[in-house]
Formats: C-alpha cells, sequence, structure tokens
C-alpha cells in the first residue's frame, strides 16, 4: 500500500472512532459541566444503549428505529435517576455521587446479565452500511464512513443547540452560575435533569453505534468508562469543544499507535493525558482549577 492511500484510510478510521468516543465523552462532560459530579455509571449507559438497540433492532427489523429507541430510553432512565436519587444528595460532599453512582453501575450490570445474558450480542449493520467503497484502490468499510459523518453531524447539532436554543442558553447559563439562574425564576433542578438524560442519552447512542464492530457485550462499560475519562481529562471538565478535541486525540493515537506499536497504544494514550495535566491540570480547553 502506497503512502497516501494508507493514511487517507487510517485518518478515516481515525475519524470513526473519534465519533464513537465524542458521543461518550460529551455526555459526561456536560454531566460535570451543569453538576459537578462524576457520573461513575456513563460507560454503563453506553451499554445500556447497545443491549437496547440490538433488542430493538431485532423486533422491529429496522437499525434505524433502534438508534432512535436507544438514546431516548437511556435517556429516560438517566433523568429517572436523577430525579429519584440524585436530586436528594446535592447538598452532599463529591463521594456521595461517586459511590452512588458506582452502585448504579453494578445495578445495571446485573440486570443486563439477568435480561440479555452473558454472551455477546451482534447488531447488523445496516444493509445500506454493509459494503465496502474503494478508496484510491483500496477497500473501506461504509459503516465507518457513515460513523465519520454521523459525528460530524451531531457534533454540529449539539453545538447549534447549545448556541441557538432556550435550554442550551440555561445549560451554558447554569454551567456558569447556577445561582444567579435560580435567582431569575428559573428551575435548575429541572435544568440538571434534562443535562443529565441527554449525556446517558449520548453515551447510549455512542453504544448503539458501535456495537456492530465489537458487539454488546458486559465488558462495554469498563471499557467506556476509561475512555470517557481520558477523554474529558485530556479536553477539560465541562468544555464541550475540549471533548470533541479531546475524542479525536484519543482517537488518533488509539488507531495509529495500534497499528506502529500495537503494544503501546494504551500506554501512549495514558501518556498524552499525563503530558496534559503536567501542562495544564484543568484540561486542554478546561477552566483551571
Amino acid at each position: 500500500m502506497s503512502f497516501f492511500p494508507f493514511l487517507l484510510t487510517q485518518c478515516l478510521n481515525a475519524l470513526s472512532q473519534a465519533a464513537l468516543l465524542f458521543f461518550l465523552g460529551v455526555g459526561l462532560t456536560l454531566i460535570f459541566g451543569i453538576m459537578r459530579i462524576v457520573n461513575f455509571a456513563h460507560g454503563s449507559f453506553y451499554m445500556l444503549g447497545a443491549y437496547i438497540g440490538f433488542s430493538a433492532a431485532r423486533v422491529t427489523g429496522n437499525f434505524w428505529l433502534a438508534l432512535i429507541a436507544a438514546p431516548l430510553i437511556a435517556g429516560a432512565v438517566g433523568t429517572g435517576f436523577e430525579f429519584g436519587i440524585l436530586r436528594r444528595l446535592y447538598r452532599r460532599d463529591g463521594s456521595a455521587f461517586l459511590m452512588v453512582t458506582f452502585g448504579l453501575t453494578l445495578v445495571m450490570g446485573e440486570i443486563i446479565r439477568l435480561t440479555w445474558g452473558v454472551d455477546p450480542l451482534q447488531v447488523r449493520v445496516p444493509d445500506a452500511f454493509a459494503g465496502i467503497v474503494f478508496l484510491f484502490d483500496e477497500p473501506f468499510p461504509i459503516y465507518r464512513l457513515f460513523l465519520a459523518v454521523a459525528g460530524v453531524i451531531v457534533a454540529l447539532a449539539i453545538w447549534q443547540f447549545l448556541e441557538r436554543t432556550r435550554l442550551g442558553l440555561l445549560i451554558r447559563a447554569t454551567s456558569q452560575n447556577a445561582e444567579m439562574v435560580h435567582a431569575l425564576g428559573v428551575d435548575v433542578n429541572l435544568v440538571r435533569s434534562a443535562v443529565f438524560g441527554i449525556g446517558c442519552g449520548l453515551a447510549a447512542l455512542g453504544g448503539l453505534l458501535a456495537a456492530p464492530l465489537i458487539t454488546a457485550s458486559l465488558g462495554m462499560a469498563a471499557n467506556a468508562i476509561i475512555d470517557a475519562f481520558v477523554i474529558v481529562i485530556i479536553g477539560g471538565m465541562g468544555s464541550f469543544l475540549g471533548s470533541l478535541l479531546g475524542a479525536l486525540l484519543v482517537a488518533f493515537v488509539q488507531v495509529f499507535g495500534t497499528y506502529y506499536y500495537p503494544d503501546f497504544a494504551i500506554a501512549f494514550m495514558y501518556l498524552i493525558m499525563l503530558l496534559v495535566l503536567v501542562v495544564r491540570p484543568g484540561g486542554l480547553l478546561g477552566k483551571e482549577a
């Protein structure tokens, strides 16, 4: 393979991987930006999206309906959890949120195991994206091109949502000064519930889109939460653009690192995270503490 086709296909691989990581990381960073809590159960919502999507696609026979159902159902579960449990803990210290969300991770893992079993489940790639396309005579999966395009579209949609809509304005205002927003007559608790649900829904969307590549399995949650934390630490907790930049950096390191130095690919990712922490403890685009 000549250099340019190789570089093109690897970059497209990295962009498709970045899209999945962005869905995961942006949800976590939105939740932190509003609620100032680290959602340790975020990886479980990623896994839940894959399993719900599997069942929805199997029942309806339509991947696109599953793509709608998974984030909506997972987002509703997240909103209910925030409303029923997390809302009672806002006056306590941060360790309470860590323990409760960790407990949710264990509960969701058991529920998924009892409902779907322990065997990995394969979500079929939509027929429209099941083939390959040739880029400079090199084959490349159409589904990965779809992921890269979907990542761009969703990133633009979230950016426009945060910048142009009333709820987006309230989210940005609450992240900067929740007490002032409350003083203006806005129910901050409703904003928090909405953001938690949106963040969980985005994680579920990423889980379903990843399922055709890696299968839906009980190990998804642990791998996802590690990647999510690395992304938000690199980009900066609470920064939308930071989560996008972090996802891109992690994806390119994973793809090119796996190709050239497969034994050290994960180490390179952690090394970049450590370098960012040394130079900018708040992340590349985050605020310094």
